[in-house]
């Protein structure tokens, strides 16, 4: 079946008519900045303190964009008698944006964390030959990285973040305004306190001891009451006195049955 006349123009303004009717989507940059992802994939920031000139990342690079100079240092030895120790120190890192393909290749293999994705894009030039950005430049586009994302609640602190935090309370311990001295009566009172217990325990030793059995001054229980009179007590009659021939027997004294 042959195609109608006209109907592929009636097509193409019936799209433009449903177009026309709906909210435009156009962002006007750039009076309106865009949203852009956490992690796209601007421009790469450099973190000169913790690059080591290893320049694995120079040699990694497919387009050859990446240009590091160096100078090595003596380092004198910590300790006496020690060994002295060379550094490698940067002079220039620089990045051809003109060349670079945004593969990420020299972030993926730097071992010490020292470049990453910035957000950023607003870098045209007019001349080609400004688009090679220095150190200077890389390290004002590291302040804009966004931050990693956060780790697991159960996973292990980064060495990094337990070092850092270490060294701001370190510093903070130093800052610390000094201990002020408690008061007068507090002084008084803590010194007491010994001389209270030196006190209590003199009176404790003044305490007569109770001496051992076998000491002759030990106080023996009293015998239990018997109806033997004791010795020199001349007020009871003596039962015996009654069977001797010769011997009166005694009056009673009042009181005694």
């Amino acid at each position: 079946m042959a195609p109608i006349p006209g109907s592929g123009l009636a097509k193409g303004l019936a799209v433009t008519l449903r177009t026309m009717t709906r909210k435009t989507v156009t962002e006007q940059y750039p009076d309106a900045q865009p949203d852009l992802a956490p992690r796209t994939r601007g421009v790469i920031g450099l973190f000169e303190e913790n690059c080591t000139v290893c320049m694995l990342c120079a040699r990694e690079c497919p387009d050859w964009c990446i240009y590091i100079d160096s100078h090595k240092e003596t380092v004198p030895a910590a300790t006496p008698g020690g060994r002295e120790r060379s550094r490698n120190v940067l002079d220039r890192f620089a990045i051809d944006f003109s060349l670079c393909m945004y593969c990420g290749i020299c972030i993926e293999v730097c071992p010490f964390d020292a470049l990453f994705w910035s957000p950023e894009f607003e870098y045209a030039e007019t001349d080609i030959r400004d688009l090679t950005h220095e150190r200077d430049k890389l390290r004002e586009w590291m302040w804009t990285v966004p931050a990693p994302p956060a780790l697991d609640p159960g996973a292990e602190e980064p060495k990094e973040i337990a070092a850092a935090r270490k060294t701001a309370e370190k510093l903070a311990a130093q800052q610390a305004p000094p201990v002020t001295e408690p008061h007068a009566d507090e002084q008084a009172r803590v010194a007491e306190g010994p001389t209270r217990a030196q006190g209590d325990s003199q009176q404790q030793t003044d305490q007569p001891r109770p001496s051992s059995p076998s000491s002759p001054s030990t106080s023996r229980p009293a015998s239990p009451p018997s109806d033997r009179p004791a010795a020199g007590d001349r007020s009871q009659p003596d039962p015996s006195a009654s069977a001797r021939p010769g011997t009166e027997p005694q009056p009673k004294q009042e009181g005694q049955e």
